[in-house]
């Protein structure tokens, strides 16, 4: 998955009157059926069968400098908003299409009397906050660098990008396949076709492991169940991929123990958190998964953490500030 870098500064009043008209407030598509296109109409009520959708758009900028970005952009990709010193919004594009009349009629014009017209919609929205010097150093960017217009990350940056984030995939419309041009990146792929995975690396997680669970048995830290070791995980409270040495070696409280009957995966996709009190929180967007939604609240909503505590609540503050899936800001 590609990831769309969307600069938009909610401190400027007509960015944040945008956000609020089309994304805080999903745009209703039947108050706009005069103006859309039928089969756009109809892709839209497919994927969001409950009439409405968070929407935005991009001007095609001053002698159309925005058009090469917005032709790479496909559905299916990541989008992130950026503004204000911070990464603030994540989703994926559901749809793209352009409509030079429903762009004005959602948010009017800018200065030059251009519009927003090249339209997409999103799904799976959540909300970060992510300092943008993170994203910065991790992308190895000059250290005064800003999103300065609709920018579509190659394929190594979406990569390393997707390793601070947590954006799972949301529904989308099929993208245009070009099978010429895929057969020819397969044909003229020159890189590593599996990656080894380091030595170091294998003999950490052993020495994590053997710490976490010293006997055959233990209790997962999130659900309190006592369980056989082999279906437990050494689970970083915060992502290993985005640690530094020192944390990495930090064995007593980088990770905790999870079980394998769901608890690793609400906690790695972001549903489930853990609060400065060590108090298990839901992500409000679990509702839109009612088997996920009916798990939690049995088995997790609002646990206490027996392992939880001060010298590991910098770790879980990181995981309730990149990966917890928040509702997106008001």
């Amino acid at each position: 998955m590609r990831i769309v870098m969307q600069p938009a500064r909610r401190s400027r009043k007509v960015v944040n009157k945008h956000y609020q008209d089309t994304i805080a407030k999903p745009v209703v598509f039947d108050d706009y059926a005069h103006l859309l296109d039928a089969q756009v109409l109809d892709q839209l009520h497919t994927l969001f069968p409950d009439g409405s959708a968070p929407m935005w758009g991009v001007a095609p900028g001053k002698n159309d400098a925005n058009a090469p970005q917005i032709k790479k952009m496909r559905p299916g990709d990541g989008v992130v908003f950026t503004g204000d010193n911070k990464l603030y919004l994540g989703g994926t594009i559901a749809l793209t299409w352009r409509n030079k009349a429903m762009a004005m009629n959602l948010w009017e014009t800018e200065d030059d009397g251009s519009t927003w017209e090249f339209m997409y919609a999103i799904s799976g929205v959540q909300g970060f906050d992510i300092p943008i010097a993170e994203v910065r150093k991790l992308l190895e960017w000059n250290e005064k660098r800003n999103v300065m217009g609709i920018t579509v990350l190659g394929d190594d940056e979406s990569d390393t990008l997707h390793s601070l984030l947590t954006l799972d995939p949301a529904p989308a419309a099929p993208a245009p396949v070009d099978e010429q041009e895929e057969e020819a990146a397969i044909a003229n792929f020159d890189g590593e076709l599996e990656r080894k995975s380091q030595r170091a690396h294998r003999g950490e997680q052993a020495a994590l492991k053997r710490r976490l669970l010293p006997g055959n048995t233990g209790e997962c830290a999130l659900c309190g169940r006592h369980l056989p070791g082999a279906f437990l995980i050494g689970a970083h409270i915060k992502k290993r991929s985005v640690c530094d040495d020192a944390e990495k070696r930090d064995l007593a409280n980088i990770a905790m123990l999870a079980c394998t009957f769901g608890c690793d995966a609400l906690y790695e996709h972001g549903y489930i958190a853990v609060a400065p009190d060590g108090v298990i929180q839901v992500s409000p967007l679990a509702k839109d998964l009612p088997e996920v939604a009916k798990h939690i609240e049995e088995r997790l909503a609002g646990r206490k953490v027996t392992w939880w505590n001060e010298d590991r609540e910098k770790y879980y503050q990181w995981h309730r500030t990149h990966t917890f899936k928040d509702s997106p800001p008001a």
